[in-house]
């Protein structure tokens, strides 16, 4: 059972690198981007290219990480500015990320064709022992970059013009443009963020996954699972749904079957939010409620 939790531990940090991405383009533009695992893809595939042609390992990954923040651009631009002009309440982004998610497929499929490319490990094989459990070098640097992103977001949405720029533009994007705020830089300053949040989980899931053009939907749907277990009111706490997500699947491969890793999740997502629609971690459900009134109680008693 360690086994399992470590594994999905790991697994799930990757899935909480999308969802938190997932989460801050909705936390300042109240849009879901659809295309989010397609920039984790392209990370993953530039980077694979450019270690290909004897890169050194570090600069390939930069350089991947770099192309989906590009890629992030592009897609705002493309499918969310256009919409967001014509009507701020219009679900047509919906249809517009969609068919970008399936234009950067084929046109990845197009430049480097629809096998899987190989992608060099990044710890060299390392591994240590915990009890009875194996963890790779690849899963500690997951989880070490994911306990980072969290605390940098968080510093960032605290502490900087950004974060609090963010909340005013996602709850009156009117109101903050009349005092001063750029709402269009605001939104393309998240999805550049989102689209860093996957490329660095494209990176880190590349030894594993390889690289292949077609990655992007398994992500994009496991990272807005993590995101719906978690709710969209906080970013960071999209990183606790990926955990959680990523625990279930490997469980759930290990004590029923390896289908089972497919479906199960999918059965807790439906019964969390039958029960919290808003998520496990959203302001005011009864979890959140319960979180407050502990950290009230150890106040008083300190």
């Amino acid at each position: 059972m360690l086994q399992v939790l470590l594994s999905g531990i790991a697994t799930g940090a990757i899935y909480g690198l999308v969802a938190m991405g997932f989460s801050v383009t909705f936390y300042v533009t109240r849009v879901i981007n659809f295309a989010q695992g397609q920039l984790l893809t392209v990370a993953i595939m530039v980077a694979a290219a450019a270690a290909a042609a004897g890169w050194p390992l570090v600069i390939a990954m930069l350089v991947g990480i770099a192309c989906a923040m590009l890629a992030g651009v592009v897609v705002y631009f493309l499918a969310v500015h256009p919409v967001l002009i014509f009507s701020r309440i219009s679900y047509a982004w919906l249809v517009t990320t969609l068919g970008v998610a399936v234009a950067l497929e084929n046109g990845m499929a197009l430049i480097w064709g629809t096998e899987s490319r190989p992608f060099p490990p990044l710890l060299n094989g390392y591994n240590i022992r915990i009890g009875a459990a194996t963890v790779t070098g690849e899963d500690i640097l997951a989880v070490a970059v994911a306990i980072i992103s969290v605390l940098a977001f968080e510093l960032l949405r605290k502490r900087t013009l950004f974060g609090k720029l963010g909340v005013a533009v996602a709850l009156d994007p009117e109101m903050a443009a009349a005092v001063g705020g750029n709402t269009t830089v605001m939104a393309v300053v998240a999805f550049v963020i989102g689209a860093f949040l996957a490329g660095v989980g494209g990176v880190l899931a590349g030894p594993t996954t390889f690289g292949n053009p077609y990655l992007g939907d398994t992500f994009g749907i496991d990272g807005f699972i993590a995101l719906m277990i978690a709710g969209t009111d906080r970013p960071s706490a999209a990183m606790y749904g990926g955990m959680i997500l990523g625990i279930l699947e490997q469980g759930s491969i290990a004590l029923i079957n390896p289908e089972a890793g497919s479906w199960v999740p999918f059965l807790v997502v439906l019964v969390i939010l039958l029960f919290m629609p808003k998520g496990l971690f959203s302001v005011g459900n009864p979890l959140e409620r319960m979180t407050r009134r502990l950290v009230h109680l150890r106040q008083i008693e300190t």
